[in-house]
């Protein structure tokens, strides 16, 4: 049933000071009778009692919460038992609400029920999940402002001037003695091309909103002993690979999340390329290629001590896939005395550098966000997703489509195509087997 009682915990594995069982259904007051005998919890408001068990005997002992319906999360009767956090307690008291008539949550469905239940929409829900799932600062203050709506808003600022160029189109088709001077050419150009104009600035700072939430894939590469490993650790700022003078020391990909000016960072350190020596470096190197073409950006590790570094650049990354953006990182340049700088070449921008004194890396960071399309500069920045930007570039390429169309049932077509993708976004348009990927992927009880 749509209505039925859940109930799951609502705090992270493990041991901790409070735990938390949380319950959504319909009329919910019998069942907390059940938790913690025949008293009044007023709602909203914290009333100290003892969790009992089917014989009255307790638990444990804490703070219930109520929040009758539609004041909640979900927009049902919610309540909270606060407890002690430990594992054995917290699935104690789950078991009791389970035998007082509640089922276990599914993934993401009390979420799921505050969407059902117009409580947010669908964009504003999966910032819930992107909100938990932060691994910046940065990455969470874009998460909040999505939960506040404001990509929501943006979205539904365009649909509504999308909608009054809806109205014109139709009234001339359905009017067409009226003659509203051929559609009024010139006011519907200009109306089209500001809701353009304003799609292409919200897919602007989309691209930036997937950038943080997903962050960005750097593999780092190149032939043995050129410094790769200790590029990492120059990055991280930790020594988190092992760095020897040993050709081939690293076999495994190496993964490690950063922060960089807010950006997660996943960086991988892979073995070196060069002709394998033994099956075990041929199958490093076989998991080189393989990190490299799931990359967003690969960083071509060069040494500045090897007279090859300059003239053999474009032959080294001649098996990248064509688009994959890369940057040729020199290294080792305080063993020659070069100044770090950053130039220009045929392969792509040069960033000279040493990952033993830290030279140069100010100029290597600014480069690769560069590279992947980060502005520093980008205000008001919200999470968005990988589905979220198909929609957008759907609604521009149908919006661009009415622009260059002469007839109005195709134009009047292209308009209610670009209205629909934008749809899917904040959950107009949304088709049951989307709600039910995106929800899975939430924790148990959110």
């Amino acid at each position: 049933m749509a209505n039925d009682a859940i109930a799951a915990i609502a705090t992270a594995p493990g041991r901790g000071g409070i735990g938390i069982v949380r319950i959504s259904g319909a009329a919910l007051t019998s069942l907390l009778q059940g938790l913690i005998g025949p008293r009044q919890v007023e709602p909203r408001r914290a009333t100290r009692a003892n969790f009992v068990d089917s014989q009255g005997a307790t638990i444990d002992e804490g703070v219930v919460l109520y929040f009758p319906a539609p004041h909640s999360y979900t927009g049902e009767d919610v309540v909270e038992l606060q407890g002690h956090g430990g594992p054995v307690v917290l699935n104690a008291l789950l078991q009791r609400c389970l035998e007082v008539g509640a089922r276990i949550a599914e993934p993401g469905e009390f979420t799921k029920r505050a969407f059902l239940n117009d409580k947010l929409d669908l964009a504003q829900a999966e910032s819930v999940a992107d909100l938990i799932d932060a691994s910046t600062v940065q990455a969470a203050r874009s998460a909040v402002r999505s939960l506040q709506g404001e990509f929501s808003r943006q979205i539904d600022a365009v649909v509504d001037a999308l909608t009054e160029i809806r109205m014109l189109v139709e009234a001339t088709l359905d009017f067409p003695e009226e003659e509203i001077d051929a559609l009024e050419r010139g006011k519907f150009m200009s109306k089209l091309e500001k809701v353009c104009n304003r799609l292409a600035r919200i897919i602007s700072v989309s691209k930036q909103g997937r950038l943080l939430r997903e962050g960005i894939h750097v593999v780092l590469t190149g032939e043995p002993n050129v410094g790769k490993s200790s590029l990492l650790n120059a990055l991280a700022g930790a020594a988190l690979a092992i760095v020897t003078d040993i050709p081939g020391t690293t076999r495994d990909p190496i993964r490690e999340t950063i922060s960089l000016n807010g950006v997660p960072l996943h960086v991988i350190d892979t073995a070196g390329l060069r002709e394998p020596r033994d099956p075990v470096e041929r199958i490093g190197i076989s998991r080189t290629w393989e990190a490299v073409a799931q990359a967003d950006l690969v960083l071509w590790i060069s040494d500045a001590t090897r007279e090859k570094t300059h003239i053999a650049v474009a032959t080294d990354t001649a098996d990248l896939p064509r688009d994959m953006p890369r940057l040729h990182v020199i290294n080792k340049i305080d063993l020659v005395g070069k100044k770090p700088c950053v130039l220009a070449s045929g392969s792509g921008p040069e960033i000279f550098v040493s990952a033993t004194t830290g030279a140069g890396l100010d100029l290597l960071k600014t480069a690769l966000l560069e590279a992947v399309g980060w502005n520093a500069a980008a205000e008001g920045v919200f999470t968005a997703r990988e589905r979220h930007l198909q929609a957008l570039h759907a609604a521009a390429e149908h919006l661009q489509a009415a622009s260059t169309e002469r007839g109005l049932e195709l134009i009047a077509e292209e308009l209610r195509l670009a209205q629909r993708a934008l749809g899917t976004i904040t959950g107009e348009v949304t088709a049951d087997e989307l709600l039910g990927e995106i929800f899975s992927r939430f924790c148990i009880g959110k």
